[in-house]
């Protein structure tokens, strides 16, 4: 369990929560416990990021599979800082107002990159509403600086929603990522409570406008299932992102990082997120990851491999139903 309350500078982690009663936290199943990371490539990757004065989504946001993903050298760079505008009911990530951007920043991410010998990286960042831009050119910038330095590194991006940020997403398209990936994280139901400073169909908006304007891009959505959302409410969420030509999709438990934060309703059971599985691919996504430990960079290295072979696969079908309309 995550406190709110950091244990170095005993500062408020979440200061929009602390006025929060404590929730009740249920005893979690055995299907979704990990082991405590101890290899040494593990401490090897934790140095380099440590090095690089780095800052990584998966300790600030306490994800469950940082001992797996850093003994096999895969970790996600967050960029833009630690501190995020926004205040997600389900988020570890720290709460406030950010400092100001670091222009050496991308060439760092580059430069680790580099060292770790990755050949495929996810690079996410904090909300910066505070930003004309939303942080996309920072991110444009750091997409272009992994290429200077290693070129045969595949990108994925996970973005911020750039919301009221015009010219923001077209930035951030035009540095050609491989993968686009911005998280609906739950349903439209659940917004209020769980997302309040975002819109769903923004988000789903946002993903649309990739294709539009480069249909080449693989674009990637995923969320949180155990919030409160219904059987028939996910499934409606896979049609929405359908019908955005969404390519991928990752659905995982939702785990609560304090008592402060957004209570877990229910624990998905494996055989659950199975059936969400057959039916994401019986709607047609090219990629489904669905688990409870299920993350948005999760195996993600893997799965873009498996991605662009279904969608090379794809190809001869696609040609034959193009030639026959004609």
């Amino acid at each position: 369990m995550v406190t709110v309350v950091n244990r170095l500078d005993r500062t408020v982690r979440h200061p929009e929560k602390a006025h929060r009663a404590d929730t009740e936290t249920v005893r979690k199943p055995d299907w979704i416990r990990v082991k405590a990371p101890t290899s040494p490539v593990w401490r090897q990757t934790r140095d380099v990021v440590r090095e690089n004065g780095l800052v990584t989504v998966c300790e600030e946001a306490g994800c469950p599979n940082i001992g797996e993903c850093w003994s096999k050298k895969h970790a996600t760079f967050m960029i833009m800082g630690d501190t995020c505008t926004r205040a997600c009911a389900f988020c570890n990530v720290r709460t406030g107002l950010p400092q100001p951007l670091d222009p050496a920043e991308p060439a760092k991410v580059g430069d680790a990159v580099k060292t770790l010998g990755l050949e495929h990286v996810v690079v996410t960042s904090v909300d910066r509403d505070d930003l004309a831009d939303g942080g996309a050119n920072h991110i444009a910038e750091t997409i272009r600086a992994i290429r200077e330095r290693t070129p045969g590194t595949t990108i994925e991006v996970l973005t911020p929603d750039f919301l009221r940020k015009p010219g923001a997403l077209e930035a951030v398209v035009a540095a050609r990522p491989d993968v686009f990936n911005h998280n609906l994280e739950t349903v439209p139901s659940r917004y209020l409570t769980v997302r309040p400073g975002a819109r769903y169909y923004h988000s789903l908006r946002l993903l649309d406008q990739v294709k539009m304007i480069d249909p080449t891009l693989f674009t990637k959505s995923g969320i949180m299932v155990g919030l409160g959302e219904t059987r028939n409410e996910v499934l409606q969420l896979m049609d929405d992102l359908r019908a955005a030509d969404v390519d991928f999709i990752t659905i995982g438990q939702y785990l609560q990082p304090s008592r402060k934060h957004h209570p877990v309703i229910e624990y998905v059971t494996p055989q659950a997120f199975k059936a969400y599985e057959t039916i994401a691919y019986a709607k047609g996504f090219l990629m489904v990851s669905a688990s409870p430990l299920t993350r948005s960079s999760y195996h993600a290295g893997d799965d873009f491999v498996r991605l662009r072979a279904a969608r090379l696969a794809q190809q001869p079908t696609r040609t034959v139903e193009r030639d026959a309309a004609l």
